[in-house]
C-alpha cells in the first residue's frame, strides 16, 4: 500500500464492541509496533497464550489484523495489525446500543490518552531531543456547523498526509490527539 488506507464507516456496534476490549486493544498497541505470535504478545502483556490467541482471532474476525504467514515456522503464527481509517456514524445517527458502546468507547480512549500523556511526562527527561517534543496548544473558535466539519476534514487530510506504512529512518510514533466540541456553558447558537 503506498497511500493510507481509504475512510470506511462501521456501524454495527460489535465491531465497535470487538476493538475496545481491554486486552484487544493493548493486543492492537502491540502489533502496532511489530508483528508477534500469540505467545509473544502473552509474555509481553502478562497474559496466557490462550487468551491472547482467542483475542488475536476476534481482531482478525473484525478485519482489525492480518495474519503474516511468511514469518511462521512450524505451527506459530504470526500476527500485524492491519492500516484503516475507520470513522464512525455521526452520534444522533447511532441506535441506542452503538450509542452507548461509542460513549464508553469515548470514556475509555480519554483515560487511555491522559495515562499515556502521564507517562510520557515521567519519562519526558529521558527521551533527549524527542522530550522537547510536545507540541500542544489549547484555544477555541467561533465556527458554524459546517465550518467545523470542514475544519474537521481539513485535518484529517493532514494527518493522512504524513502516514506512512513503515516508519523512516529517525521517526518514531507520534500520538496524536485533536478534539473539538461545543462549550456546554458557552454562547448559544447566534442568530444574525
Amino acid at each position: 500500500m503506498t497511500g493510507p488506507p481509504p475512510p470506511e464507516e462501521i456501524t454495527d456496534a460489535a465491531v465497535l464492541k470487538a476493538v475496545m476490549h481491554p486486552l484487544r486493544r493493548r493486543i492492537m498497541d502491540s502489533l502496532g509496533r511489530g508483528p508477534a505470535t500469540a505467545t509473544k504478545l502473552a509474555k509481553e502483556l502478562g497474559e496466557s497464550s490462550g487468551a491472547t490467541s482467542y483475542h488475536l482471532r476476534e481482531l482478525a474476525k473484525y478485519d482489525f489484523i492480518d495474519e503474516a504467514p511468511e514469518l511462521a515456522h512450524g505451527k506459530e503464527r504470526w500476527w500485524r495489525a492491519r492500516a484503516r481509517d475507520i470513522r464512525w456514524p455521526r452520534h444522533s445517527e447511532q441506535n441506542d446500543e452503538m450509542r452507548a458502546v461509542f460513549d464508553e468507547a469515548h470514556r475509555a480512549a480519554f483515560t487511555e490518552d491522559l495515562e499515556q500523556l502521564a507517562r510520557f511526562l515521567e519519562k519526558r527527561g529521558e527521551l533527549g531531543d524527542w522530550g522537547d517534543a510536545f507540541v500542544f496548544s489549547r484555544g477555541a473558535v467561533y465556527v458554524d456547523l459546517p465550518e467545523l466539519k470542514q475544519f474537521w476534514e481539513e485535518y484529517l487530510d493532514l494527518l493522512r498526509r504524513y502516514w506512512r506504512p513503515e516508519p523512516a529512518p529517525g521517526a518514531r510514533k507520534v500520538v496524536v490527539r485533536w478534539v473539538a466540541f461545543p462549550d456546554p456553558e458557552g454562547d448559544e447558537e447566534r442568530e444574525d
